[in-house]
């Protein structure tokens, strides 16, 4: 008996060794959307994130690897640029098959390694295996235009394919456990729970559900589908988890992909009308609420110590939900930077980032430094006292040396993509943007700014400093042929990287 207590106690004491992480992910959040970013020309309340910032650290110059959803997403879950991947523009469509590669390490996969307990509630968008029936891929198209019923062919093709697991999921890239809905605006209309869907679709999704910035593709949806609930149901299940993980002995990883502030606007009545600015900026302040829930579950499991938490978003605001009337009514949902998502200016890329872990961060820090969140894995990695293998993490920084207090940076150099696949490359303060900067793609124009002058990106610099420019082009071609940019074996990138400024149309994924 007193050895297995002894036991008990051992692996206790290895688990409070290694912190929980709680890693949440909002979509389509602006820098400035956030109050501690942008108080000045902000005028949406986020309370709770804005308190996490008070007990962590805010950094100021973290990046997203794109300026669009999915290859966001695959960087920072494997700490390797997206355009390293066949993804060279653009995002994973509807039906499409799985991004990462399953022998790619990811952060789940990471953290499993070293015994973690790890579980993903939320939006995936980053493509499954799904079984659908060759040939008949057609009938999953469904009218935006007038509602139609499903077909007795369509509704026997439907229960074919959501009755068999769906592989190439987050299960199978380092997860445990997921629930969530695969893209909250794209069918199927449904939760996904692990490899299946919550029921079988039977009906198109009714036409009502496509207007206001809700809905965008028709296609497969339950009986009765609504989307306000969405966003509550995955943070009633991140609290259900993080209550019943912080009982157990092993260390837990919850990754938190935020449905919101992203399209659908499926604000619920308790938020409607709260900000008095417009249902997104609504929507943002319900976001922060579900936010609040989560670290406010932390707290009462007694977990709260002994557990990272990083805030962060895929890109910048979307600029189709009504900027204009925001800015108009004085909030500015990029704050002092330009541009928007799918840009390559800095308010399609430059994210908040949050970092709290309590007695090892000191709250109420801001720091400067710039940061991608490729660095992700490379800082659990860290944490665990661990080192990637070469073909994992290839643009992985650790920022563990910048939250212990550290000042120096932890890289020099960064890469953020418009839609379009147009880079821009930092270099210290300096900017390089080969191709047209704003959404839709590739062009002639080659852009310099320095960052440290002039964050607003107003004065190109390129035609008066051309030596600069070359400097900066070498080091892209570097990067790219690399096949990394941290230390390392060289490593192959998955296609062959498309180069810029071009012109022409941005390639299609294989």
């Amino acid at each position: 008996m007193k050895i297995l207590t002894l036991l008990a106690l051992t692996v206790s004491l290895i688990a409070q060794e290694k912190p929980n992480i709680v890693l949440i992910y909002a979509d389509d959040l602006g820098y400035g959307d956030v109050q501690c970013y942008n108080p000045e020309r902000g005028k949406i309340p986020t309370p709770h994130i804005d308190k996490l910032a008070s007990q962590g650290m805010r950094f100021t110059d973290a990046h997203s690897s794109s300026a669009v959803c999915s290859p966001s997403r695959y960087s920072m879950l494997t700490g390797r640029y997206h355009w390293r991947s066949s993804l060279q523009s653009g995002i994973v469509g509807t039906w499409e098959k799985s991004l990462i590669a399953p022998d790619r390490l990811t952060l789940g996969g990471l953290v499993q390694q070293h015994g973690y307990r790890t579980a993903m509630t939320g939006k995936w968008h980053l493509g499954w295996d799904w079984p659908i029936p060759a040939g008949k891929k057609n009938l999953l198209q469904g009218s935006k235009d007038k509602d139609i019923p499903a077909t007795a062919e369509q509704q026997a093709m439907w229960k074919e394919l959501f009755s068999q697991d769906i592989p190439g999921g987050p299960m199978d890239r380092g997860f445990d456990r997921y629930f969530g809905t695969c893209v909250p605006n794209w069918p199927p209309y449904c939760f996904i729970e692990n490899r299946r869907t919550v029921g079988i679709p039977t009906e198109f999704l009714p036409v009502r559900l496509f207007r206001n910035s809700q809905a965008s593709t028709p296609g497969p949806a339950l009986k009765d589908w609504t989307l306000e609930p969405i966003l509550p149901a995955i943070t009633d299940r991140a609290c259900q988890w993080i209550s019943e993980f912080s009982k157990g002995d092993a260390p837990f990883f919850l990754y938190m992909p935020l449905t919101a502030p992203h399209t659908p606007i499926a604000v619920n009545d308790a938020w409607k009308g709260k900000s008095g600015i417009g249902p997104y900026a609504d929507f943002v302040m319900e976001t922060d609420a579900m936010i609040g829930r989560v670290l406010a579950t932390l707290e009462e499991s007694g977990a709260a110590k002994n557990t990272l938490v990083i805030f962060t978003g895929d890109n910048g605001c979307a600029p189709y939900i009504g900027v204009p009337e925001m800015e108009a009514k004085g909030h500015f949902p990029s704050g002092p930077l330009r541009g928007y998502k799918f840009d390559a200016w800095e308010g399609g890329h430059r994210v908040p980032f949050i970092v709290r872990w309590p007695d090892r961060i000191k709250p109420g820090t801001v720091n400067p430094q710039l940061v991608q969140q490729t660095d992700l894995i490379a800082t659990f990695a860290q944490i665990l006292g661990t080192k990637l293998p070469d073909n994992a993490g290839e643009d992985s920084f650790s920022i563990l040396p910048l939250l212990k207090g550290g000042d120096k940076p932890i890289r020099t150099n960064g890469v953020s993509c418009s839609a379009g696949g147009v880079p821009a490359l930092r270099d210290g303060p300096w900017k390089l943007i080969l191709g047209t900067p704003g959404h839709g793609g590739a062009g002639p124009n080659i852009h310099l700014y320095n960052l440290a002058d002039d964050l607003g990106e107003t004065k190109n610099l390129s035609a008066t400093m051309p030596d600069k420019v070359t400097e900066m082009k070498n080091l892209l071609e570097k990067l790219i042929t690399d096949g990394r940019s941290t230390p390392g074996a060289l490593q192959k990138n998955d296609v062959e990287v498309r180069r810029f400024p071009i012109k022409g149309k941005p390639v299609k994924r294989k």
